[in-house]
């Protein structure tokens, strides 16, 4: 086991082995001393900040252990990048296809250094969730070690392999706080063989939901559904769109029929707005951005929220919200996922109250100083019966409360 001290004085535990993991968790229970535990720490400002003097890093515990491209079936240890995942699949033409969000621009931090353990304990995914689902639904068994410092092993190998409760898919976005994961195991899919994004230009908000809206419900199969409003959209794809607002929807598989779906949608489409098109790597730079969150990258501590809305809500939460407060948004997935950036206070009160108003929903505090955050509701608040449940569930996992404490309450 090697040790580091990180550059705020946090004793950080390297573990090299499982069994290396079991004994830091058993000593921190016996010891009644709190763990905070991470990967490569790309994603240490979600969350509240935990409270621990020492860090288990699961950087050591890296490499693919297991890759059946026929069987579409990937294992790896916790602590692997999940670039490098990305770069081995789609060398033998496959890919992830909740295609994982990267929350290092959003941080201030290089792209690329967030791991598999923290993919699947926050369960990010990207604009493919609307069509594809998120982490979870591709996770098929995992290997972790519970806050009892007891290693176990849920789920497999197989795609058809659940009796009784999912508790790899429980594991996950669970942020840590109900065991260490030390493995995994998950479907990968064949990559598509080209794509292209057509982009409505000039729309306003509400007009931008309704065409997504009508895209969604056609046959063309759209795999991303994006609007970013005037002046955000400069900010993606290094500038490319220029400043005006961008409804962008994209169309995924083979060649040819990518062409005869682009084809049939697109003159609809142009009956709204003036359309532009993006074939292949201009698409694909324009939809990591927008997963990515890059409209919001600026280097800066302002508050950023991620709303969960009824897709044709979005619009009136933003206004609601304009009317009192300087924001910047974008929409993804067809709407439903609302970014915000506030210029000050995160306004946790005026910003769930909207999304309550506006038809009910999620809103989770993404990004503010370390101060605001642990003065903030940064998860929406549970209902009384959920949060019952949840509080026994990391009793049965955890009940000395070492694992990640405080990050989610």
């Amino acid at each position: 086991m090697s040790l580091a001290i990180d550059t705020s004085d946090r004793t950080v535990l390297v573990p090299q082995s499982v069994e290396e993991v079991r004994e830091i968790v058993a000593a921190a229970v016996s010891q009644r001393e709190p763990l905070a535990i991470e990967g490569t720490g790309s994603k240490r400002g979600l969350g509240r900040p935990v409270q621990a003097a020492r860090t288990l890093s699961l950087a050591g515990l890296s490499g693919v252990t297991l890759y059946e491209p026929d069987e579409l079936v990937l294992s790896a240890r916790a602590g692997t990048p999940i670039a490098e995942i990305e770069r081995l699949v789609d060398e033998a033409g496959q890919r992830l296809e909740f295609e994982p969000l990267d929350y290092g621009p959003l941080f201030g931090m290089a792209r690329g250094q967030g791991t598999l353990g923290g993919v699947l304990a926050c369960n990010l995914s990207g604009p493919r969730r609307l069509k594809q689902g998120a982490a979870r639904d591709h996770v098929l068994g995992v290997a972790a070690v519970s806050g009892r410092a007891e290693v176990f092993k849920a789920g497999g190998r197989v795609v058809k392999n659940v009796t009784g409760y999912d508790l790899s898919k429980g594991l996950t976005g669970s942020f840590g706080t109900l065991a260490v994961l030390t493995d995994a195991t998950i479907k990968v899919l064949p990559k598509a063989e080209t794509e292209t994004t057509l982009v409505l230009r000039g729309l306003d908000d509400a007009a931008a939901a309704g065409a997504m809206a009508a895209a969604m419900g056609s046959s063309a199969e759209v795999s991303g559904a994006a609007h970013l409003p005037r002046y955000v959209a400069s900010r993606v794809a290094a500038g490319a769109l220029g400043a005006e607002a961008a409804t962008c929807l994209r169309l995924e598989g083979f060649g040819p029929s990518v062409a005869a779906r682009a084809a049939h949608l697109g003159p609809a489409l142009a009956r709204v707005g003036w359309l532009e098109v993006l074939e292949r790597e201009a698409s694909r730079a324009l939809w990591r951005d927008i997963r990515d969150v890059v409209p919001f990258a600026d280097g800066t501590d302002r508050p950023v929220w991620r709303l969960s809305v009824a897709p044709t809500r979005g619009p009136d939460v933003v206004l609601a919200l304009r009317m009192a407060m300087a924001v910047d948004a974008f929409y993804d997935w067809q709407g439903g996922l609302v970014w915000l950036r506030l210029e000050g206070e995160p306004e946790a009160e005026l910003v769930r109250a909207a999304v309550e108003r506006h038809g009910g929903g999620h809103a989770m505090l993404v990004r503010a100083s370390d101060a605001v955050r642990a003065a903030t509701p940064v998860f929406q608040p549970q209902p009384a019966a959920l949060a019952a449940l949840a509080g026994r569930l990391k009793d049965q996992f955890d009940p000395a409360g070492v694992l990640n404490p405080g990050r989610m309450g």
